[in-house]
């Protein structure tokens, strides 16, 4: 068959590192520290929302503004951090965007209004795009296509571990002192996952300089735009996050109401349902890897669908099963999407990961928003509402890319 065919020889002209070697587990490692320090930084401050809302007497929209202003600066960020290291590596633009973030988290903690705020979270996410920006980019260089399925799943499980770690770390030292002495205590544990950063990643072996050429950068693009596939999966990235994030920004405001009524720290606890993401975006990658993304993608999104409509329930125990589903199935997804746009993307590599995560944070900061306001008017059914025709397009979306998938093999 002409898929079979293509990636055995894929396989046979990889030269890269190899599943099972030393500089496998470093890069496995380092960029798990990276995203894990990335994703803490910018999503611990999900669950500190209703103190926001509290202290500085502004509404849970307005208050969603810290996250959203972070990530939509993210996503701008992220062509420009790609074009930066597409010209000067990829080590050169994660570690000074993981040193700087990590120095602003703790600024964040000696503001005294949410202006100042919400400014210094935003250049704080321009800075975080250095490594979501670069490190798909790099593992697409670095690791031979064998195991760049599994590599991919287990960065995004730092990532999910990132994220959870972050949430309930904040809630909890929230509860027990304030959101400032949280904020300072994320910064620290960023700065110790930075220097791990920087002792364990290889320095790249496959990566080719690149001059700045606007020319370069709009064909690269275009390239990208004209595949049958890539498209879809910018869509899909977009609409993914864009319906995660809004349940993580305001499930908290929902469970601190009746019939609820739990406190920060206990709405930390639920964050610990990241822990499944932390699995799924290995375990998927792999089955992903035998079984092949088409067949997989539609599976995992169908989990997020099924998962956001369980937390419709006024049984607490049905919301956190809910909220586990969907934080599996959302990890699968974006798993198996990121790897696909890596083995996609014959040139521009680092273009194609910024446009994907691009569109995967530019949904996180508009379906975030947007969520907010429906908030405000119709309370959570709103927001799944709008969630439910989100991921009703991602399936079919992947519905569309399998039957590509099948006309490529036959």
């Amino acid at each position: 068959m002409v898929k079979e065919a293509t990636q055995i020889k894929e396989k046979m002209l990889s030269n890269g590192i190899r599943p099972g070697t030393r500089a496998f587990f470093q890069v496995q490692m380092a960029l798990f520290l990276g995203g894990f320090s990335t994703f803490s930084l910018l999503y611990s401050v999900q669950p500190l929302l209703p103190l926001f809302a509290a202290d500085f007497d502004i509404s849970p929209a307005h208050a969603s503004i810290a996250v959203s202003t972070a990530t939509g600066i993210m996503s701008v960020m992220l062509i420009v951090m790609s074009v930066i290291s597409d010209r000067f590596g990829r080590r050169v633009v994660m570690l000074p965007a993981l040193l700087v973030a990590s120095v602003l988290m703790i600024a964040c903690a000696f503001t005294d209004s949410f202006f100042h705020l919400v400014v210094l979270r935003t250049i704080q996410g321009a800075a975080l795009a250095g490594l979501p920006a670069v490190a798909m980019a790099y593992l697409g260089e670095e690791i031979d296509y064998s195991g760049l399925g599994y590599a991919m799943g287990f960065y995004i499980s730092g990532n999910a571990m990132g994220g959870m770690s972050g949430r309930f770390i904040s809630a909890w030292v929230a509860e027990h002192s304030s959101w400032q002495v949280a904020m300072v205590v994320l910064g620290v544990l960023s700065l110790l996952m930075v220097a791990g950063f920087w002792k364990l990643l290889p320095p790249s072996r496959q990566f080719q300089p690149r001059p700045i050429q606007l020319k370069l950068m709009r064909d690269g693009m275009l390239s990208h735009f004209k595949d049958s596939h890539m498209p879809w999966l910018f869509l899909t990235a977009f609409l993914l996050l864009g319906s995660f994030i809004s349940v993580y920004n305001f499930i908290a405001f929902r469970l601190v109401e009746a019939p609820f009524s739990l406190s920060t720290g206990q709405i930390g606890s639920i964050f610990l349902l990241y822990i499944v993401g932390i699995f799924s975006s290995t375990w998927v990658g792999r089955v992903a890897d035998r079984l092949g993304l088409a067949r997989v993608l539609w599976a995992v999104v169908s989990l997020i669908l099924v998962g956001v409509l369980l937390t419709l329930s006024n049984e607490l125990w049905v919301v956190v099963l809910g909220v586990a589903v969907l934080t599996f199935g959302f990890f699968g997804s974006h798993a198996v999407a990121s790897s696909w746009v890596g083995r996609r993307a014959k040139q521009a590599r680092g273009m194609a990961s910024a446009l994907y995560l691009w569109a995967y944070y530019f949904g996180s900061s508009v379906v975030g928003t947007l969520s907010g306001t429906l908030w405000g008017t119709g309370g959570w059914t709103a927001i799944v509402m709008c969630l439910v025709a989100c991921l009703g397009g991602c399936l079919v979306i992947a519905f569309h890319l399998l039957r590509l998938e099948q006309k490529d093999a036959a």
